[in-house]
This record gives structure tokens, C-alpha cells and sequence, in this order.
């Protein structure tokens, strides 16, 4: 609600009365004094605070927020005077139709002005996304979640959020609504692009890095440097195994396999990388949304990790506790509950924590409650320092992000992201023997980005790539083939604003890929194409691969065939995995041509693919790589470049096999009648243009016991004809338990680089603990007995099997910090290179 003036001029006049505001020459109050530590300064702060000013903490604006900018995106004081009079505790996405200087000038001003003409000069929080790279305009686009992933390192994981976190200090953003750490189970699901995949384990590393990348060193208390960011684990919990594969639908998971699966990556992310916040999810398990869920966002979260940051609601999530959930019939008690359950801080904008100051002023809710939450609000204000330096240098942001510099990066990220599913000898190209080079598909000549992207400075689609790659070598002619989706008209939405801007003086250059990819994620109804939309389209391909050498051929989805489901009018889930439209068709005729052709998978979710699998001669699969996907392509394509990517999540033969996971249990896989039940590619798959050969495994299990650790090691040679980057996949297996247990779980990897004949070894240490469970009484336990070793180049490839017995007995673990095992790489003649994760 809109303040009306009278009120801000006596809210002003409040201020001075008060005091607060601190003359020249005056000593700073404590709570303004940089000298003394966070907690002193909260402190001091907290107890001058109006109950009014507290609940304004807690709050977020974010469509409001347009209310306070004019026609050049500029910050309107006479405005903010009247949306946010009390202050604020945060700004929802300013980067939005903004370039980075305009970002970087809105965000000083509006600091300016809540240091200024607010009573006691808080500053906002301003959260933006960057699910993949900074979501905003100009900035770095790096592979979607599910593709950096793929590259199973957990070092580029911490690069590209860290530079992230680097452009959105440029601007003067604070908070990045990321990593998502669901673990996904449904493809069906339309937010699988947005994950790490299925696995606890894997995802527990690369969500430690990333939330590493965007905070630093900053621990658990500490403050962050002037180009850190804090980092938000989405979405607790449960959200990657909806119902049917729909969005936000229930989670039917028991509590053995919640605390097993579901919880361990932010388990570990909160005590190794110390995140400083983390978002309920919007979905419920067992009768209870995870927003009014205490016994998880308290009695775990808090109580049992110590998770002192903090929880914020996803979008509008509160108020559907009432309108989706049906759990209350009031804004208010909707607010009352989420408060007390745990949620500190109401996204996007204010709806239900507004109604907090008069519940409190009814006797109907403590203070205190209200405090505890503010007191965790203010505590990372001081951390980032925006109370001592809350502005950024505005005139430099458009240079520091994007910056060409990053280019390299960001195609040498896409590189690692490419997973090689089959490769019969066709790959790589050999650019010497191609004189034309069809390259087919609806989006070949596009880049797509996936969803929770903006508009990059440049993108190389793969047509692009390839031209350029080939440039004055051999002709490189492109044909559509088909088309995919259309938008159906009069769907309009506010989020098709984003047109406005695109087409606005403030764009110059045309950004046609980045365009695309925001109208089709944010476009509410799409339909798929029909015959008259591509008529002709297959025959024109067709005539193409004839008349080539060889055939690229790009298929898969767009950006609205697989996204988040947000509304009942914005759907992004479905119920089949297969190629849609006549694209099976345009490959068999591609094929029936006669000529070499190499499938590129360019989607947002495991696809079934049928016929295909067996019939191309080779399949890589790309997901979406950002804005040098072209450039990276034509690298792997021709072979300067290895690929090294490892599928994080199985791919099915169809829908009907889901659930597919690999960490299943001994009962679940019996089989089907007239139908194979083993998965199209399974966990861990990926190919290489070399090959690599695994001896000598040795197992020094002289510490097998609880609190003990397993020595493992083996040695890793390139036996093939080429440089090449393999992941060392180590999986275990208990026999014999007190409860089932999974058929395997992957407990350790390492991305081994070796040239031609070289070879290394390779080093693990693995915590027993590590190899816990939760017993017949829910006691978290390391039982005594044999565990089986597998090791290998997948789930599916296991090259070296062992075992070692647990000794003594049964031992429950109050405290599990084992979350990650050691490695180390040691080649000849060098000191050998160990990762850091279980710091």
C-alpha cells in the first residue's frame, strides 16, 4: 500500500526529532561504527528500531519497484518516499530493462536515498538471479545448470559463480537467488534444466563450489569481500520428485529417503561452504508445504545444522498457502505461520508479512518473533558492508561485465559441458574431407539459452560455429528442417515486457538469440507448430544433406518446451519425453541421404529418442550452453577439443520407465513386459575421443570404522590416440543392511586430464562416515560389515570392483560432517594436486 504524503513528511520530520541522523563532526552511534563487529552493531541497532521499521526488514519489492523508476530506468526519490517510507529489506531484480550502468545508478541512488531520507539509514538487499550467469542484460551467459553439471567439476562450478558474483557487485546487487541444489528425479519436470541432476553426492560437491564461487571465504560470521555475493540454496526441499512430474506438486517421499537424498546437498553446503540463505520450496511432503514446515526449517536447518542465515519464501509462496494449499483463511495467519515456522523474509513483493505489524500490535503474534528474524536480516547487511561503502562505481559497471575478456572462459566452460553419448568413428570431423557442410535444425542458427537468462553482449549459434570454423576451408549452408513451437496470440503477459525494452532507444545492436530465449520462457501460451507452419522446411533439408559431405544435425527442444511451471496459464511440464513435432521424421530422411551425420541434442531435459539411439551414427548431447555454444561445438566437432562431460541424471527409454534414477533399490527393477528396463544412458555416461585404462586398485581399510577413513587408489592411463579428461567415477555398494539399501551410490569422482600415454594415480579417501544411514529406529548409524567397491567411467562402466569390511560395532553418528571424500591426482614426477571441498 502507498504511503500518502502527509504521512512521509511527518515520517521525515520523525527523523530529525529522533536524532538519529548524524551530524558533521558527530561520533558515529555504534550500530554505525564499522570498528565494531556484527553482532555489536545489530545490537545497537535492533532495540532503536520501530516496530514498523522492523517488519519494512522483512520485506521485498520487486513489481513495486518499477513504481519508482521513470522512463529512463532512472530512481524516482519522490516515489520511493512513497512506496518504501520506512526503508526496506529488499530490491527484487533492479536489473530488469536496465544496461549495467543504468543497474549500477538506480541502486546507488536508491542506497543514497534510504542512507539519507530514511530515519535510520538501513540499506536494501538487492537479490537478482543468476541461475547460469548473472541474469541480466550485457552480462555473462554461461551453460545452463544441467550442462555445467555435466562437467562434474566442482572448480568450473566455483568459477562461473564466482564471476557472477563478480558482475553483480559491478552493479550493486548483493544477493543471488542460486544454486539450485532439487534433487531431480522426473524429467518430465520442466525445471530439470535448472538442476545439478539426480545424485546427493555429486550434487553436494558442485553445490559446496558454487556457493564457494558466489561467497568466498567469508564463513560463518565473517564478511563477504567487495565482490562476493551471498548465495541462496533452492528450493528446501523436495521440489526435483513432484507428483506426476508437475510443478510445485507434493513430494511423496518418506522421511528415511528425505534425510538420505534430499537434504545432504544443503546439509553440506550450509556447514562446509557456509551459504547465507536458503529458500523454502513451493511443493509439501506429507500433508505439510515446506513453508510453515518448523520441524524442518527449525528443528533441521537450524537446531541440527546451525544455519544462522537467512530463509526467505520463493515467489508468492505464502500467500498460497492459502490460495493453493488451502491452510488458512487469512494473509495474515498465512504470515503468522510462515514467521514462526522459520521464513524470515516475503518474496517478491509485500503481501502477507505487511499484515506482521498489527498482529503483533493485536497480542496475536511476540516481537520477539519479528526480532529474531530482523536480527538475521541486518546481520548480513553488516557482513556485505553496505552500511560502511553501500555504493559501487557506476561508470565502470558497463566495462566489467560481459567484458570480452570472459569470452574464453565461457566457451571453455561449454566445452567441458558437452556430453559425447555415442560416437561409432564418424567423431571428430575431419574439416580436410568436408568441401559442404549442412548444418539442419528449427534453432541451429540461434542460441538458445534456457530459462532465467537475459541478453548477453554476443552469442555464436552453432551455424555460426561452424562457419567460422570452417571459414575458407569449406562451404557451410544451413537449412531449418522444421519448427518446433509458435505463441498463440492475445497471451500477452506483464513478463512480455521485456519486449518493450528490447525495442527501446536503450537497444541499439540486435540481439536476436537472447530475444528468442526470453519470449519463449516467458510467454505464457505456446502451441506446437502444425504442417503449415513447416511446409517445405523437410524437403529443403533434405535436398541439403544431399548435396553435403556431412550432416550436423541439431534437434531438442526450446526454452518453452521445457521451463518452470509458474501458473496454471504458464505451463513447462510434460508428459512425454520424446522429440516433438516431425522432428523423428526430418531425422530418418536426413539419414536415409546417405551421408555422415552427427546428432546434437540441444534441450532442457533428457529426451527419449527412440530409433535414433541406435540408428545416428553419433550423439552429442549440448543442453544449453550459453552464448559461445557455436564457437564450443565447432571445437568438439573437429576435435580441438576432447569432450570429458559425464551425464548427471539417467536418460529413459521413454516416460513410462520413470522413475529411472541409478541409485535405486535391489526391488525396484524386475522388468517389463515386450520393453528393456535398463535406461538409454545411464548416470555418469559420457564418451571420449580417447580411451583410458583402469589397474592396480589398492584398499587400505585399516581404519574402517566409524570416524575412520578408507584409503583407495588405482592407476589411471590414456591408452588412446589423443589428449584426453577422464572422470574417475567411485561407487559403493552395502550387501548386507539392517534397512535396503540403494544398488549404488556414487561416493567420490575426480577429472583427471592425462596426454597421449600418460598416466596418474589416483587417490581417494573416503570417510566412513560417509557411508551412514538411517537404522530401523531413525538413528543415524555406521553399521559394521562389507561394502563393495566399484570404479569406473559410469554408473553402467565399472572397470575395477573391490571391498573392505567395516569393523566394530554399530555406531550412531550425532554429528555426520563427512559429507565428501578427498582426492588427489599424482603424475609422475609431480606433487600431486588434491581438491579442498571437505574444508
Amino acid at each position: 500500500m502507498r504511503k500518502p504524503l502527509l504521512l512521509v513528511t511527518v515520517l521525515s520530520a520523525y527523523a530529525v526529532l529522533a536524532g538519529v541522523a548524524v551530524a558533521a563532526g558527530t561520533p558515529p552511534l555504534p550500530y554505525q561504527n564499522a570498528g565494531l563487529s556484527t553482532e555489536q552493531r545489530v545490537d545497537d541497532l535492533l532495540p532503536r528500531m520501530t516496530l514498523q521499521e522492523k517488519v519494512a526488514q522483512l520485506q521485498t519489492i520487486w513489481q513495486q519497484r518499477r513504481g519508482m523508476e521513470g522512463p529512463q530506468q532512472q530512481f524516482l526519490a519522490d516515489k520511493a518516499a512513497q512506496i518504501i517510507p520506512l526503508g526496506i529489506g529488499h530490491i527484487g531484480r533492479p536489473s530488469e530493462f536496465k544496461t549495467p550502468e543504468q543497474t549500477a545508478e538506480f541502486n546507488n541512488a536508491l542506497q543514497r536515498w534510504l542512507k539519507q531520507h530514511t530515519r535510520l539509514g538501513i540499506p536494501a538487499l538487492m537479490h537478482e538471479e543468476a541461475l547460469h550467469g548473472y541474469a541480466a542484460f550485457d552480462a555473462s551467459s554461461l551453460p545452463q545448470a544441467i550442462a555445467l553439471a555435466s562437467s562434474w567439476s566442482p572448480h568450473i562450478m566455483h568459477d562461473v559463480y564466482a564471476l557472477a558474483a563478480r558482475e553483480m557487485r559491478a552493479t550493486g546487487a548483493h544477493w543471488a537467488l542460486t544454486p539450485i541444489l532439487d534433487i531431480a528425479r522426473d524429467p518430465r519436470w520442466g525445471r530439470i534444466e535448472e538442476t545439478m541432476g539426480e545424485d546427493p553426492y555429486l550434487m553436494s560437491a558442485l553445490g559446496v563450489a558454487a556457493v564457494r564461487g558466489f561467497q568466498g571465504d567469508s564463513g560463518k560470521d565473517g564478511a563477504f569481500a567487495s565482490d562476493k555475493v551471498v548465495a541462496t540454496l533452492k528450493h528446501l526441499t523436495g521440489h526435483g520428485q513432484p507428483q506426476a512430474g508437475l510443478n510445485i506438486a507434493p513430494a511423496q517421499i518418506a522421511p528415511r529417503e528425505l534425510h538420505e537424498v534430499f537434504l545432504p546437498p544443503f546439509e553440506a553446503a550450509v556447514k562446509l561452504a557456509h551459504a547465507g540463505s536458503i529458500m523454502a520450496s513451493y511443493n509439501e511432503i506429507d500433508g505439510i508445504p515446506s513453508h510453515v514446515n518448523q520441524p524442518l526449517l527449525q528443528g533441521v536447518v537450524r537446531d541440527n545444522w546451525g544455519f544462522n542465515g537467512v530463509i526467505v519464501s520463493d515467489y508468492f509462496a505464502i500467500n498460497e498457502l492459502n490460495s493453493r494449499h488451502h491452510l488458512y483463511s487469512t494473509p495474515a495467519e498465512a504470515a503468522k505461520a510462515a514467521l514462526l515456522a522459520g521464513v524470515d523474509m516475503e518474496l517478491p513483493d509485500p503481501d502477507t508479512f505487511l499484515h506482521l505489524t498489527a498482529l503483533v500490535q493485536a497480542g496475536q503474534l511476540d516481537e520477539a518473533a519479528i526480532d529474531t528474524a530482523v536480527r538475521r536480516v541486518l546481520a548480513l547487511k553488516f557482513r556485505l558492508g553496505l552500511f560502511d561503502k553501500p555504493y559501487v562505481d557506476a561508470k565502470a559497471a558497463n566495462a566489467l561485465v560481459g567484458a570480452a575478456s570472459e569470452r574464453d572462459f565461457a566457451r571453455q566452460v561449454a566445452e567441458r559441458s558437452m556430453v559425447l553419448l555415442k560416437n561409432n568413428g564418424i567423431l571428430p570431423l575431419n574439416a580436410d574431407k568436408i568441401g559442404k557442410l549442412a548444418v539442419i535444425g528449427p534453432h541451429a542458427d540461434e542460441t538458445l539459452l534456457g530459462g532465467y537468462s537475459s541478453i548477453p553482449r554476443q552469442t555464436v549459434s552453432i551455424y555460426q560455429g561452424l562457419k567460422q570454423k570452417l571459414q575458407g576451408k569449406a562451404d557451410v549452408v544451413f537449412a531449418r528442417g522444421t519448427v518446433l513451437t509458435k505463441p498463440l496470440s492475445n497471451t500477452a503477459t506483464a513478463q512480455d515486457a521485456n519486449q518493450a525494452f528490447i525495442t527501446s532507444d536503450i537497444r541499439q545492436r540486435s540481439q536476436a538469440a537472447g530475444t528468442f530465449s526470453m519470449q519463449r520462457w516467458n510467454h505464457d501460451a505456446i502451441a506446437l507448430a502444425d504442417d503449415s507452419d513447416r511446409a517445405g522446411l523437410l524437403e529443403e533439408a533434405v535436398a541439403l544433406a544431399k548435396s553435403a559431405d556431412a550432416v550436423v544435425l541439431v534437434l531438442g527442444e526450446n526454452e518453452a518446451l521445457s521451463r518452470e511451471a509458474w501458473a496454471e496459464s504458464h505451463l513447462g511440464d510434460r508428459a512425454s519425453l520424446q522429440l516433438v513435432g516431425n522432428q523423428l521424421q526430418l531425422a530418418k530422411a536426413v539419414l536415409a541421404a546417405g551421408k555422415p551425420v552427427v546428432l546434437l541434442l540441444s534441450n532442457g531435459r533428457p529426451l527419449a529418442l527412440g530409433e535414433l539411439a541406435d540408428t545416428m551414427p553419433a550423439i552429442i548431447e549440448t543442453w544449453y550452453l550459453g552464448q559461445e555454444t557455436g564457437a564450443a561445438v565447432a571445437n568438439v566437432l573437429f576435435g580441438e577439443v576432447n569432450p570429458s562431460a559425464k551425464l548427471p541424471l539417467t536418460f529413459p527409454r521413454s516416460a513410462g520407465h520413470i522413475p529411472v534414477y541409478y541409485n535405486h533399490k535391489a526391488s525396484a527393477k524386475r522388468g517389463y513386459l515386450f520393453d528393456d528396463i535398463s535406461p538409454l544412458y545411464p548416470f555418469g555416461h559420457g564418451l571420449s575421443y580417447t580411451t583410458f585404462n583402469y589397474s592396480q586398485l589398492q584398499i587400505d581399510a585399516s581404519l574402517a570404522q566409524a570416524n575412520g577413513e578408507v584409503q583407495i587408489s588405482l592407476t589411471l592411463q590414456n591408452s588412446g590416440p589423443r589428449d584426453g579428461t577422464e572422470v574417475v567415477q567411485l561407487y559403493i555398494k552395502d550387501p548386507v543392511a539392517s534397512v535396503t539399501r540403494p544398488v549404488q551410490q556414487l561416493k567420490g569422482f575426480a577429472r583427471v586430464a592425462l596426454k597421449r600415454g600418460e598416466q596418474a594415480t589416483v587417490s581417494f579417501t573416503l570417510p566412513v562416515n560417509l557411508l551412514a544411514f538411517f537404522d530401523q529406529q531413525m538413528r543415524w548409524v555406521v553399521e559394521p560389515g562389507e561394502i563393495q567397491l566399484q570404479l569406473g567411467s559410469s554408473s553402467a562402466d565399472i572397470r575395477l570392483q573391490g571391498s573392505f569390511t567395516i569393523d566394530g560395532a554399530l555406531t550412531e553418528v550425532s554429528d555426520n560432517k563427512a559429507y565428501l571424500s578427498r582426492v588427489c591426482v599424482a603424475k609422475a614426477n609431480r606433487e600431486a594436486q588434491c581438491d579442498n571441498l571437505t574444508k
